[in-house]
């Protein structure tokens, strides 16, 4: 059923202002990198001494680098599944000619490079089996997911905003820990990737900044509940072949707080970025109940750091099908 009532109501007035923010955070495609530009040309006379040194390289990297570099990849692989959600949450016609439906396939056209150059690098390397990456990620496809925010783009735009910095940051580290064993070519990639991932974080941030002016009072609601339920990553329900789904998804967590990629404080630092941006103790004209939800979340960042000063991570490696020992 179509979105009715208020929130349509919102998204339809802030249709004019996409445009804005796509010339801003969007890049045209004749100006923005493409996976062939990062990678050994095929038909270069040093194309087979190219892959040579990928493999010597991929050598020198750990066995949690690859997992999380794998689970990274499967996720943006995974593309089809966000983009089938984002054209069914914000309201209005997404195959029509609006700036809604525009905006969401030109972010899903910037996001589909990411996996495509990914997916490359990891069947050029040596180190993974790439039979067991494409089976989970036919299956993480197969399977969908829910992150807790129904058709309510209020909700759907605080989750891409904080999806999108963390995938920035963990592309970024990821991108840094190669740099650290000389590996410039996935140093590169990896970085390239975290660039496009912060411009799609300035971009959904300021449609939730815009919605705030409009209806701060239903934002402030979703803000909290979104938190409440705590931001999950896409590949909460990302699974190896003959397991059950979602069984991976701790153990490649851990993996990547052990190597730092991402962590429980970055959660937190990002959900402090977010509420500082949307100036969240600034708010006027909250009714009660937006205002008992701004005191949740004012308070969530001390709580949550409490909470995992008393976590701890297992320090044992989990051995996936993806990866070659």
């Amino acid at each position: 059923m179509p979105l009715t009532g208020d929130r349509y109501e919102v998204m339809k007035a802030l249709d004019k202002f996409v445009p804005e923010i796509s010339e801003k955070y969007l890049m045209p495609v004749n100006e923005i990198w493409q996976p062939a530009q990062l990678l050994p040309k095929s038909d270069s006379e040093n194309f087979f001494e190219e892959i040579r040194q990928i493999r010597e390289e991929a050598r020198e990297l750990s066995y949690d680098f690859w997992v999380v570099l794998v689970a990274d990849t499967i996720t943006e692989e995974a593309l089809p599944t966000y983009e089938s959600w984002l054209m069914d949450v914000q309201g209005i016609d997404q195959h029509g000619p609006n700036n809604w439906a525009r905006w969401t396939r030109q972010w899903t056209a910037e996001e589909n490079r990411h996996g495509d150059v990914l997916n490359k690098y990891l069947y050029l390397s040596g180190r993974v089996d790439m039979f067991e990456i494409e089976r989970t990620t036919h299956h993480i496809i197969a399977d969908g997911f829910d992150i807790g925010t129904g058709r309510d783009p209020y909700k759907n735009f605080v989750y891409t905003s904080f999806q999108e910095l963390a995938t920035h940051i963990s592309h970024k580290r990821v991108g840094q820990l190669a740099k650290k064993k000389n590996n410039k070519l996935l140093a590169n990639m990896c970085l390239m990737i975290a660039g496009d991932e912060m411009r799609h974080y300035h971009a959904y941030r300021e449609f939730i900044h815009q919605i705030f002016k409009i209806d701060p009072s239903q934002m402030m609601l979703a803000f909290s509940d979104m938190m409440k339920k705590k931001i999950v990553m896409p590949a909460q329900f990302i699974r190896e072949s003959g397991g059950t789904i979602g069984d991976a998804f701790e153990n490649f967590s851990n993996a990547a707080q052990r190597l730092g990629v991402y962590t429980t404080n970055d959660y937190i630092d990002i959900l402090r970025k977010l509420t500082d941006f949307w100036q969240i103790a600034n708010l006027r004209e909250l009714d009660d109940a937006a205002e008992r939800a701004r005191d949740y979340v004012m308070k969530l960042p001390d709580r949550l750091h409490k909470i995992s000063e008393r976590s701890g991570v297992p320090k044992d490696q989990h051995i996936f099908k993806w990866v070659s020992v």
